[in-house]
Formats: C-alpha cells, sequence, structure tokens
C-alpha cells in the first residue's frame, strides 16, 4: 500500500474512532479509565523508571492527570510536550504542578517554559506513555495525523506504553515507514507486550516480562 492510500484510509479510520470515544458514557470512561491506570502501575518497567513521560489528555482520551499525580507521590519525575511552533516537533519539559499548564497546540494543555525545566538525553530509565486514536496487535498506533509522537519517538531509548481502550484496539492497522510501535500495550481488559519492538535492550537495566 502507498502512503498517499496509508494517508487516506487513516483519515478514515481516525473519523470512526473519534465517534467511537465520543459514545461513551462518562461512567464507562472513569471505569476504563482506572483499571488502565491501575495496570500501568502494576508494570515492573513504571516501578523502575526514573521520569514518567506522558502527555496530558482531553476529554475523550485516556486519563493522564491521575497517572501524572500518582506518579508525583511514587517519587518519579513527569515530563510532558510542547509542540514547537512552525514545526512538527515537540520538546517534552518537566512538571511539578499543573498550574504549570496553559492552552496551547490544537487546543492541548502544555507545558509553559517559562516555568519548567527542558527534558534532554535520550530517555534511558524514563517510561514514555504514548497516545493514540487506535492500536492494533503489533504496537502500531493511528495517532492524530501530524507525525509529533513518531518524530519523537525516533531518537528516544526508554521503554514505551500505549494506552488504549480495548474498543479501539484492532488487530491490524495501516501503517508506514515512519511509524514506530510501543514496547507495550495497555487497556482497561489486557497487557500485550510487543515482540518485535521489546527486543530494545538498555531501557532498563533488570528488565524482566510485565
Amino acid at each position: 500500500m502507498q502512503i498517499k492510500n496509508v494517508r487516506e484510509e487513516k483519515k478514515k479510520l481516525r473519523a470512526g474512532f473519534r465517534l467511537l470515544r465520543n459514545s461513551f458514557s462518562e461512567e464507562e470512561r472513569k471505569v476504563s479509565d482506572r483499571a488502565m491506570q491501575k495496570k500501568l502501575f502494576s508494570l515492573h518497567q513504571y516501578g523502575l523508571a526514573d521520569t514518567v513521560l506522558t502527555y496530558v489528555s482531553k476529554d475523550t482520551e485516556p486519563d493522564t492527570i491521575r497517572i501524572i499525580q500518582r506518579a508525583w507521590r511514587d517519587g518519579k519525575r513527569v515530563a510532558v510536550p510542547r509542540c514547537i511552533d512552525g514545526t512538527c516537533e515537540m520538546s517534552f519539559y518537566y512538571l511539578t504542578s499543573l498550574k504549570q499548564l496553559s492552552e496551547g497546540s490544537f487546543g492541548v494543555l502544555e507545558p509553559l517554559p517559562s516555568q519548567c525545566q527542558l527534558f534532554e538525553g535520550n530517555g534511558k530509565g524514563s517510561i514514555c506513555i504514548v497516545p493514540g486514536m487506535a492500536f492494533d496487535c503489533e504496537g502500531y498506533r493511528l495517532g492524530y495525523g501530524k507525525g509529533y509522537y513518531d518524530r519523537f519517538l525516533s531518537g528516544y531509548e526508554g521503554f514505551t506504553v500505549g494506552v488504549c481502550y480495548s474498543k479501539c484496539v484492532k488487530w491490524s492497522l495501516p501503517r508506514s515507514k515512519y511509524d514506530k510501535p510501543v514496547d507495550m500495550l495497555v487497556t482497561e481488559k489486557f497487557f500485550r507486550k510487543i515482540k518485535k519492538s521489546s527486543e530494545k535492550r538498555g531501557a532498563f537495566s533488570n528488565e524482566r516480562r510485565a
């Protein structure tokens, strides 16, 4: 499948998954979020990580505000992304308070650079929570179409976790050569460790199966 066709197919799929996520009731979302968070916090890689990189969730996404707050309580550093103006790239900044967030690109809450320290390095020893409209069983994601995370993940050497509602997990999704699979997929119902991606070494010195 050529990249042009992949892009067209992804656009159609995004519209469908957007409608699906909008159909979830508030109670269904809360129950799923709590179950998903419980599984995430039980991961061996989460326990070993000194830093948690995570997106700041919007209404229809798996909730990450509680993840941020729990990570702080667990003594971990938390870094969240900010889009770089005029590019399709982003930088992460350490967050110490939710008051350091303001509305930025695409209506997403982003860190204020004047109040936050820039996250630097390749991410070894950290865990990155990756958003997606949907994921497939090989860890590939249907993103939002701008490529921010794929660009960031191309140089990231920590452990990546895709969080997703189980109804938004498909056996296979269209992909291009620039798409990056996550190391682990977590839903409210199951974990799935991605064999191909988990061959990566160096993120954690004592990595074992979650």
